[in-house]
C-alpha cells in the first residue's frame, strides 16, 4: 500500500478493481419486476455507470435489449466483478465455477449462515473455494454496494447518492437504504456505501484499511453488530484513525444472560465494556445511537479538524442560550471566554439588552446585520468553533442569516456550525446551509456533543508508529506451560497456590509467604502470628462465599481449631497457612480471554466488594508502560496514585510495572483461561502484595 500503509500489497490492489470495476456481470439478472436480479441490472443500466455490464440468466437469451448469457464462463470479457443474486443452492457452485477468471464477487443471495447448519456449511464451503482461488467475496446476504463517483449502483437499493467524502459501511443494509434517504434531504455525500451482510470473508477491518487509503474518503462511518477479527480490527482501525475519523455505531451495549464465571475477571468484563475499551485503543469515534451517529457524519463530513476546544455559541433567544450552556457539561469542550477586545467590538452594535457573555445573545428581533457583525467581531477570537443558533421568530430573515453565516464561513478558518430549530420556516434557509457544506444539527445539545466526539478524536489520535507490541520470552512461557501441564494431567482445572506462586516470581510479582497444611502443620514457619487458614483447590474458588477462609488466627490453638475445621469441611482438599496482612487498599487485577479482541487486562477496587462495585477497567493487549500509565492515572481508581487531601499517593510505577506483567503473562500463556490477583494489597509505603491468586486452565 502507500500513504500511510506503504506499498500497496495484493489484497489492496485486487479491492481497488472490486470498487471500481470496469465491467461488471450480474447473475440472476430478470425481466420481473420488483425481483433483486432485476432493480439491480436496472441500476447498473440506468443510473449512469459507463463500464461494461454482462447480464447472466440461463433462461433468456436476451434481457433490456442486450445479449443475456447462460453463465459466467461464456463471457468472453475481462469481468472485474460479479454480482450473484440467484437462490442459494447454486451460489457455491457459480462462485467454484467462474473463479479462474473472476475474483470479485459481491453476494447478495441470502440463505447461508444466518438461517442456520445448513446455511453455515453452504458458506463454509464459499470460504474455501475463495482462500483457494484468491478471490474478494463482500457478503453473502447484503444489499451490494454504491460507488457515486463512477454511477456504478452494485446493490438493489434505489437511486445514486451525490459523490462526496463519506464511506459508510453497514452491517444492516437496511441502515444503509435509510442514511441514503437521510443524506439526500442532509445534502451528506458518499464516496461509497458497502453493505457487508454475514461478512465471510471481506470485513470491516479490511474496508477500513482500504477506504482508509482512498483520497477520496476524509471521514469512514460504520454501523456494526459483531466485529469478527478484534485484533486485526484495533490494529488496523488505529493506524487509519490516526489519518482520518471513523465514526462507528455498534449494536448490542446490553449483557445478555451469561453463564456462571468461574472468576471476579469473568463475572466483571461485560462485552460492551471491553469493545469500548477496544474502542478507545483503536481511536474511533463511537456513537452513542442512531440519532448521534447521523449528527457525527453531518459534522465531521463538513468540518475540518476542531482547532481548540473553545467554543462561541451565538443566538437569537436566550432559552436555547442556556439549554446550550447546559450542554457543556462533562465534555472536553468549552464555551470560550469572551476577551474583553471582542466584547468592545459587540457593544459598539448590539442591543444594550444584548449579552457580550458567552452565549452571545443577539435578541429575538435579530436580523442578518447583527448576525454578520458578531460573527466578525468573533473572528480574532480564540476560538476554534463557533455555533449559530437561531429560533424563527416573526421577525427573523431566516434565509438572509444563513446567507451571511456562509459568508463568514468563506473567510474564516473556525468550524461553523448551525443548530436552527423549527419546521417549516427554517427549511429554505437550511437548504441554503446545505448546499454550502455547513453542518447543521437540530437542537444545541446534539451540535454540542457531535463537535466534543470530533474534537477529542482530533486531541487524542494515536500515532500510526506508536504501535508497540510485547516481545515473548520463550524460556519463560516454557516454564509455565509446564506448571500448567503438569495441573491438567491430575486433572485440575485451577493451579494450587504454590504454582501461582512459581508463575508470579517469574514476572516479577510479590506474593505473601505460605505453607502448606494438608499433611499437619508446618514446623519452623518463615511468619507468625496473626495468620490465615483457607482452602486451596481448584473446586472452591470463592473461598469467603464457602466457607473456606479463616482470618485473625492468634495462636497455636486456633490455627490448630481452624486447620481441623477446614479438613471436616473440605476433606482431602489442600490447605495452606498465610500471615494476616494490613489492609491499606485493595485491588484486583485480571485477565480475561475475550472472544472478539483476545486477552484482556482488568484492573480496579478488589476485596469481597469487587463484584458489588463493579469499579473496574480494562486494557487491551498489547500496550507499552507509557499508554497503561496515562490509562491508570485516567481511570476510575486513579485518584489513589495522586496526593488526595494530605494523602500519600500509591506508587503508579510499581502498579504500571504489575499491570504489564500481567499483559506479558496474558500474552504468553494462552492456555490460561482466566486469571486474578484478588486481592492485590496495595500500600503507600511498602511493597505491594499479592495475597490471593485464581489461575484457571
Amino acid at each position: 500500500m502507500f500513504g500511510i500503509f506503504g506499498n500497496k500489497n495484493k489484497k489492496e490492489k485486487k479491492l481497488e478493481k472490486f470498487f471500481n470495476p470496469s465491467s461488471v456481470a450480474v447473475v440472476g439478472a430478470t425481466p420481473k419486476s420488483g425481483k433483486v436480479g432485476n432493480v439491480i441490472a436496472k441500476n447498473l443500466l440506468e443510473l449512469g455507470y459507463s463500464g461494461k455490464v454482462f447480464l447472466v440468466n440461463p433462461r433468456h437469451d436476451e434481457l433490456f435489449g442486450r445479449k443475456c448469457y447462460k453463465s459466467l464462463e461464456e463471457i468472453e470479457d475481462v469481468v472485474d466483478l460479479a454480482i450473484v443474486a440467484i437462490p442459494a443452492d447454486f451460489v457455491v457452485d457459480t462462485v467454484a465455477n467462474s473463479s479462474g477468471k473472476i475474483k470479485n464477487f459481491a453476494i447478495v443471495s441470502a440463505g447461508f449462515s444466518e438461517i442456520g447448519q445448513v446455511g453455515k456449511e453452504r458458506e463454509e464451503r464459499l470460504k474455501i473455494i475463495a482462500k483457494e482461488n484468491g478471490l474478494n467475496i463482500l457478503g453473502p446476504n447484503c444489499l451490494g454496494f454504491i460507488n457515486p463517483e463512477i454511477k456504478l449502483n452494485a446493490s438493489f437499493a434505489g437511486g445514486m447518492p451525490q459523490a462526496g467524502n463519506v464511506a459508510f459501511i453497514s452491517q444492516s443494509g437496511a441502515l444503509a437504504v435509510a442514511l441514503m434517504d437521510i443524506a439526500e434531504k442532509e445534502n451528506i455525500k458518499f464516496s461509497n456505501l458497502v453493505s457487508v451482510g454475514n461478512k465471510m470473508q471481506m470485513s470491516e477491518a479490511e474496508l477500513i484499511e482500504y477506504f482508509g487509503e482512498d483520497k477520496n474518503v476524509d471521514v469512514i462511518g460504520l454501523y456494526l453488530e459483531g466485529i469478527n477479527d478484534g485484533e486485526k480490527f484495533v490494529e488496523v482501525a488505529r493506524r487509519v484513525s490516526a489519518k482520518k475519523p471513523i465514526i462507528i455505531l455498534k449494536a448490542g451495549k446490553t449483557d445478555r444472560a451469561q453463564k456462571a464465571i468461574s472468576s471476579h475477571t469473568g463475572a466483571l468484563a461485560g462485552s460492551d465494556a471491553i469493545i469500548n475499551e477496544a474502542f478507545v485503543k483503536a481511536g474511533v469515534i463511537r456513537a452513542e445511537n442512531l440519532e448521534n451517529f447521523f449528527d457525527l457524519i453531518e459534522v465531521i463530513s463538513k468540518s475540518s479538524a476542531v482547532k481548540n476546544e473553545n467554543v462561541i455559541v451565538v443566538t437569537n433567544a436566550g432559552g436555547p442560550g442556556v439549554l446550550t450552556t447546559d450542554a457543556f457539561e462533562n465534555k472536553k469542550i468549552k464555551l470560550a471566554e469572551i476577551e474583553n477586545k471582542t466584547k468592545e467590538k459587540l457593544m459598539e452594535f448590539l442591543p444594550s439588552e444584548s449579552s457580550v457573555e458567552n452565549p452571545i445573545d443577539l435578541l429575538g428581533d435579530a436580523d442578518e446585520i447583527r448576525y454578520s457583525k458578531t460573527l466578525e467581531a468573533c473572528n480574532d477570537a480564540k476560538a476554534g468553533s463557533i455555533l449559530c443558533l437561531l429560533t424563527p421568530q416573526d421577525q427573523t430573515p431566516v434565509e438572509k442569516i444563513a446567507e451571511k453565516i456562509i459568508d463568514f464561513k468563506k473567510q474564516t478558518d473556525k468550524n461553523v456550525l448551525v443548530a436552527f430549530i423549527g419546521g417549516e420556516k427554517i427549511e429554505q434557509a437550511l437548504k441554503i446551509l446545505q448546499e454550502n457544506e455547513i453542518p447543521n444539527v437540530p437542537f444545541p445539545d446534539r451540535a454540542v456533543a457531535a463537535l466534543d466526539k470530533y474534537y477529542k478524536w482530533g486531541k487524542n489520535k494515536k500515532s500510526p508508529d506508536n504501535i508497540i507490541g510485547m516481545k515473548k520470552k520463550e524460556s519463560r512461557a516454557k516454564k509455565v506451560k509446564e506448571i500448567i501441564l503438569k495441573a491438567k494431567n491430575s486433572g485440575r482445572t485451577a493451579l494450587l497456590f504454590s504454582e501461582t506462586v512459581e508463575i508470579m516470581k517469574l514476572y516479577g510479582i510479590n506474593m505473601v509467604d505460605f505453607a502448606n497444611a494438608k499433611d499437619g502443620i508446618l514446623g519452623g514457619l518463615n511468619f507468625g502470628f496473626p495468620m490465615v487458614a483457607k482452602v486451596d483447590s481448584d473446586k472452591t474458588l470463592h473461598k469467603t462465599d464457602k466457607e473456606g477462609l479463616i482470618l485473625g488466627i492468634n495462636n497455636q490453638e486456633e490455627l490448630e481449631k481452624g486447620i481441623e475445621k477446614l479438613r471436616v469441611n473440605f476433606p482431602g482438599e489442600n490447605l495452606i497457612i498465610q500471615p494476616m496482612q494490613n489492609i491499606k487498599m485493595e485491588l484486583i487485577v485480571g485477565i480475561k480471554r475475550d472472544e472478539t479482541f483476545g486477552p484482556v487486562v482488568v484492573y480496579g477496587l478488589g476485596g469481597i466488594y469487587t463484584e458489588i462495585f463493579k469499579q473496574v477497567n480494562f486494557l487491551i493487549v498489547p500496550m507499552n508502560k507509557e499508554e497503561i500509565r496515562r490509562h491508570l492515572l485516567a481511570s476510575n481508581i486513579g485518584f489513589l496514585f495522586r496526593s488526595t487531601r494530605g494523602q500519600k499517593p500509591f506508587d503508579a510505577g510499581e502498579m504500571v510495572d504489575i499491570l504489564h506483567s500481567v499483559m506479558e503473562l496474558a500474552q504468553e500463556s494462552e492456555s490460561i483461561l482466566e486469571f486474578d490477583i484478588n486481592p492485590l494489597l496495595v500500600y503507600n509505603d511498602k511493597k505491594s502484595v499479592a495475597v490471593d491468586v485464581k489461575i484457571i486452565i
